[in-house]
């Protein structure tokens, strides 16, 4: 009898610890990451000055509402939360308050890297101009279709994404999403996206094209070509001009030859 109890008992523990096992798999999915940050963020933004977000301590005069936390707000405050890294990688960029934020984090020496469409970055408005003069690294996707990615990485470990692009009609006027998260697996699938589309668009890799051309080359471009076709049309006339001479010439000779044979008919 006592093998027999034993072997029960010892069936019914292997039972009680595979359902241990099991809810505490339950367990830790369903609650394990609730100490991660996670935050939603609603656009439009109200309309309120946020120069307290840059200098908390500055008086601002401007007649908009003062030290209201309002959606934009909450987005710089995630932004400038970067202490090392911070990767932008999204379709379009024209807000101010979002670029004067980047060049902050720029001052202060922060890693600072930026994907943008190839045929956004260089719209009325874009702030990759300024961001790139200040020497901020910026790569343009090379793709055939745009490049509508619209997320950023807080030092590799805090995800910014939603549907918000970073203008201003989206942050002022459109209804719009953003959702911040540090669980690490959400955030580790785009940390992966943001350095393979990085790599992928690097100018200096092979068979892959440069950033679009300034307009001053462009406009070099187009003065080559007049001056080129100016040169052309100069060979041209002279070669009419040594032409016409030529004719000139052998007419002159010809009626001379004329003349001289007419002389000698006469003699």
């Amino acid at each position: 009898m006592s093998a027999v109890w034993t072997l029960k008992a010892l069936g019914l523990g292997a039972v009680g610890l595979t359902l241990s096992v099991e809810v505490l798999g339950w367990f830790f999915r369903r609650f394990g990451s609730k100490g991660f940050l996670k935050e939603v963020i609603f656009f439009p933004t109200e309309f309120a000055c946020v120069e307290h977000v840059f200098e908390p301590t500055l008086q601002c005069l401007c007649p908009l509402p003062h030290g209201l936390e309002t959606s934009l707000a909450r987005l710089l405050r995630h932004v400038l939360s970067a202490k090392s890294t911070l990767d932008i990688c999204v379709f379009a960029f024209s807000n101010m308050d979002l670029s004067r934020a980047v060049l902050a984090l720029h001052s202060r020496g922060l890693v600072i890297r930026i994907l943008i469409d190839k045929d956004y970055g260089g719209i009325t408005g874009s702030q990759i101009g300024p961001l790139r003069r200040a020497g901020i690294r910026v790569r343009y996707d090379s793709g055939a279709v745009h490049m509508h990615h619209k997320f950023a990485l807080v030092d590799g470990r805090r995800l910014v994404t939603g549907s918000l692009n970073w203008t201003l009609q989206a942050v002022q006027k459109n209804k719009e999403n953003v959702m911040v998260t540090e669980e690490p697996r959400l955030v580790t699938p785009f940390v992966q996206e943001f350095q393979r589309l990085w790599d992928a668009n690097d100018p200096e890799g092979c068979g892959r094209a440069a950033p679009p051309p300034q307009q001053g080359t462009e406009r070099q471009g187009t003065e080559r070509q007049g001056t080129e076709r100016q040169g052309t049309e100069r060979q041209g006339t002279e070669r009419k001009g040594t032409e016409r001479q030529g004719t000139e010439r052998q007419g002159t000779e010809r009626k001379g030859t004329e003349r001289q044979g007419t002389e000698r008919k006469g003699t």
